[in-house]
């Protein structure tokens, strides 16, 4: 991806950001950083516009499913914070996911900034179900 559409990403990314609430606000410098490091290192699979795979919930011939889309449309928000760090940081072991391990390549801030990126795609409907789960998930010992 050019430094033109990187560019356009990040300023998309920073005014979606600039209209959330205090209490929902993220440092606009780790979304900036998160739409960096996705552009890098997901949208080769995900796309660059977080929309993943044409027909990604049409399973490939070995049952596997091409990489989902991260915006509002995907399964992404279902998740919680901690599932998807997992997910990201150790690849997938669902049989259905060909997901491959970045723990290798990106340290611990560098994915929870991606996630706060992904995080920017939803509608306020999926923000709060997937804070929701994430608190629920938090607050299990």
């Amino acid at each position: 991806m050019n430094r033109l559409a990187v560019a356009a990403v990040v300023v998309a990314t920073a005014t979606i950001t600039g209209c959330a609430s205090d209490t929902d606000a993220v440092s606009e410098a780790a979304v900036a950083r998160g739409a960096e490091l996705y552009q890098a290192n997901c949208a080769s699979c995900h796309g660059a516009d977080l929309a993943g795979a044409p027909d990604w919930k049409t399973p490939n011939e070995d049952g596997s499913y091409p990489p989902p889309p991260h915006d509002s449309s995907g399964h992404t928000w279902h998740h919680p914070d901690r599932v998807l760090i997992e997910i990201i940081r150790n690849g997938s072991d669902f049989p259905q996911s060909r997901m491959p391990p970045f723990g290798a390549q990106l340290s611990d801030e560098d994915i929870e900034a991606i996630l706060e990126f992904i995080k920017t795609s939803w509608g306020p409907q999926e923000t709060e179900y997937q804070n929701q789960v994430t608190e629920q998930d938090q607050a299990e010992p």
